[in-house]
């Protein structure tokens, strides 16, 4: 596959400038020298990747040659440590480049992603079909159980067997260039379909000049809209985007219909407007050749592919566990939208998509007699740091110390260092909290280097990052988070320390999970957020700093299963249309809105609620491989969670230490050490049950 796709006469200049640049002078081509050994994002520029790219893949090329051409009896250390340690270089660029396009892109960045991505791809599968390496691979897998070899050398080892299996390393020459082939383009699609999506929800703005069409909207999010239109130069308006922190205050609050009505609308239309940023060809397009790619590989369907290395083992066990939850929670959604339907009645409106959360805030009100806006000022961003902070504290001992000598690619970008109770250093962890055009929409953890050890046995320490959306501090007030995003913080914040907390000798099963349990240690933090024990702690009021009311405790509380129905109903649908698209089989054409369409038809459910994320901004789905036939992930890990936090309600104790040691220990330090269920089990005791999520969901006793 040649290397280049198309390359931009910018990126040629890029090219041009770069090739006189040496290793001394280009901060990406040697080990960093900052305290921790950080990005130095003062001296790194968007001219220094691309050779530093071309350096390490040649660099990489070369250690993967050494193992090649090494005449020796392949053995676990010249061949499995040694491809393990392999690309150290290479991971350093990428994840430092990965992190800068995500957070902070532009069109520079943006035209580097589009000439580096193919020849990432051919790089990636010039490895993982490559013959001889994998002969040798062999050769170690085959001989494991007489070689000596202790239980985690044979596990990683099995490991990389497994991948290279699924990669397609049994294929024969000519199904591997074919292979190779699609694997390239699905990779340039992912990186159209992100970049459509950026644009598309970039280019919307929403102006409104009459004030009077604000009627109902918090003091805090008028303040957000007329910030953001005067830095569009339109001082004097109020500006709306699609964007989590400037829509859904509207959706919520807004009197004004047609206001909620326009603005939802251009949401839930994103790259389904049949322009130049239309994802739906794009969709259609990867569909077909993940299951080409699925076909070549011995597999049904790309979902069989896909789900065979998690611990759902098939897209039919997936399906039996998700429908078997659609039936509880459509029934719940049907019942809600009566107590919608029952107050729009008095304002002559038939419940459409866009008017769900405004009269549902009009229910809690009345069932509850809580307004959002009354636990809103309890909830900065500061607070819900330092919540998060304290409870690792209490559950493990580590604290957070802030670091103002590491450089970051913005000043507002915080940087912490994690700490043992004995002040021993864990790692580095960076928070970038709120939206920028350059930024891609929602929450995330990545890592800029992962925790392990390098093959001389010294002691790598991780960069691990979290990156949330949500609204900027206004001029008078501090960033104010609601509680659902006081949520997503803590879920991040548990990936955060998953990545902290995971070291081993290799780095392929370090930290390992299946896809399926990844969301484990990030939605069991979610858990303590409301218990009033925490809540007295990180819940203070930004003005006074009193302590949250018992009052309001209480109603929180009170009203936890609020619209479960509603947010379990758009969660399950948009995973039944992941699996339904990774389901096909055969290669055909697919009018995407007709399939999303069918998919949701054939579930039931209601117009009146749309899937989370609708076929053309489903970044989980279409970005990547990422969670491709695996947003059921959620759900699963959910019935995970909710067990695992159900061990530290039976012990009386939130904060049990002996529990929180054996969590670390088993699910976020050793998890890669066997498979994921004995590791459960050795926390927990036993099987998860599913009986604390059906009563979180507040399905038992309703």
């Amino acid at each position: 596959m040649m290397r280049t796709a198309i390359v931009s006469f910018m990126t040629i200049l890029i090219l041009a400038s770069c090739a006189t640049k040496t290793k001394d002078e280009n901060p990406l081509m040697k080990p960093f020298s900052t305290p921790f050994q950080t990005p130095p994002y003062d001296l790194i520029k968007a001219e220094h990747f691309i050779p530093a790219f071309e350096a390490a893949i040649k660099a990489h090329n070369q250690e993967i040659q050494k193992i090649t051409g090494n005449t020796q009896i392949p053995t676990f250390e010249n061949t499995i440590l040694a491809y393990d340690k392999a690309g150290e270089d290479l991971s350093r660029v990428m994840s430092t480049f990965s992190h800068l396009n995500g957070n902070n892109t532009n069109d520079e960045l943006q035209k580097i992603d589009e000439y580096m991505t193919p020849i990432s791809s051919k790089h990636s599968d010039d490895i993982a079909l490559n013959d001889t390496l994998f002969q040798k691979i062999k050769h170690v897998y085959d001989t494991r159980f007489e070689s000596n070899l202790d239980k985690s050398q044979i596990r990683v080892t099995e490991k990389y067997y497994e991948d290279f299996e699924r990669r397609g390393a049994n294929l024969d020459a000519e199904k591997k260039e074919e292979l190779k082939d699609v694997n390239s383009r699905l990779s340039s699609l992912y990186l159209q379909f992100n970049k459509n999506l950026l644009a598309e929800t970039n280019n919307f703005k929403l102006i409104v000049d009459d004030v009077s069409k604000l009627s109902g909207l918090p003091d805090y999010a008028i303040e957000a809209a007329a910030m953001a239109a005067k830095n569009d130069n339109q001082e004097g308006k109020w500006l709306f985007n699609t964007k989590n922190p400037s829509m859904l205050p509207v959706l919520q609050y807004a009197d004004n219909r047609e206001l909620r009505k326009e603005l939802y609308n251009a949401y839930f239309m994103r790259c389904d407007n049949d322009n130049e940023f239309d994802n739906k060809k794009v969709i259609e397009e990867i569909t077909n050749l993940r299951l080409k790619k699925a076909n070549m590989l011995g597999y049904e369907t790309f979902a069989h592919y896909r789900i065979a290395t998690n611990m759902a083992e098939t897209p039919e066990t997936v399906y039996d566990f998700i429908l078997d939850i659609w039936g509880h929670c459509i029934d719940r959604a049907k019942a809600e939208l009566k107590e919608l339907q029952a107050i729009a009645k008095q304002d002559n409106v038939t419940i459409e998509s866009w008017d769900w959360w405004y009269y549902a805030e009009k229910v809690r009100k009345a069932k509850y007699d809580l307004d959002q806006n009354e636990i809103k000022p309890y909830f900065s961003v500061e607070n819900g740091r330092d919540g998060m902070f304290y409870l690792s504290n209490k559950l493990y001992g580590i604290t957070f110390r802030k670091l103002d000598n590491v450089q970051t690619y913005l000043p507002e970008v915080e940087v912490f260092e994690a700490l043992e109770a004995n002040g021993e250093h864990i790692g580095i962890l960076y928070l970038d909290y709120f939206p920028r055009a350059g930024k891609r929409q929602g929450a995330w953890c990545s890592v800029m280097r992962s925790g392990g050890f390098d093959a001389s046995g010294k002691r790598i320490y991780p960069l691990v990052t979290i990156t949330c959306n949500f609204t900027p501090p206004g001029e008078d007030t501090p960033a104010l988070l609601t509680f659902d995003e006081t949520e997503t913080l803590f879920h991040e914040f548990g990936h955060a320390l998953h990545r902290l907390f995971q070291f081993g000798k290799y780095s392929r099963t370090t930290g390992s999970m299946p896809r399926d349990m990844v969301e484990l240690p990030s939605q069991i933090m979610e858990n303590w957020c409301s218990e009033p024990e925490m809540l007295k702690v990180y819940a203070r009021h930004y003005k006074t700093n009193e302590v949250i009311p018992d009052e309001l405790i209480e109603k929180l509380n009170n009203s936890a299963t609020f619209n479960a129905g509603f947010a379990l109903t758009e969660r399950l649908a948009a995973t039944i249309l992941d699996l339904d698209y990774q389901s096909i089989k055969q290669e055909q054409k697919i009018d995407v809105d007709a399939f999303e369409a069918n998919s949701m038809n054939k579930i039931g459910l209601i117009k009146e609620i749309l899937p989370r994320y609708r076929s053309t901004y489903f970044r989980h789905v279409f970005a990547s491989d990422g969670y491709s036939a695996g947003y059921y992930v959620y759900t699963w890990a959910e019935i995970l969670d909710k067990d695992a936090y159900s061990a530290y309600i039976e012990s009386g104790d939130i904060y049990n230490r002996e529990l929180a040691a054996k969590f670390r220990k088993h699910i976020l330090t050793e998890i890669g050490e066997d498979e994921p269920q004995t590791q459960y089990i050795r926390f927990r005791g036993s099987e998860p049950s599913n009986e604390a999520f059906m009563k979180s969901q507040g399905y038992f006793g309703n």
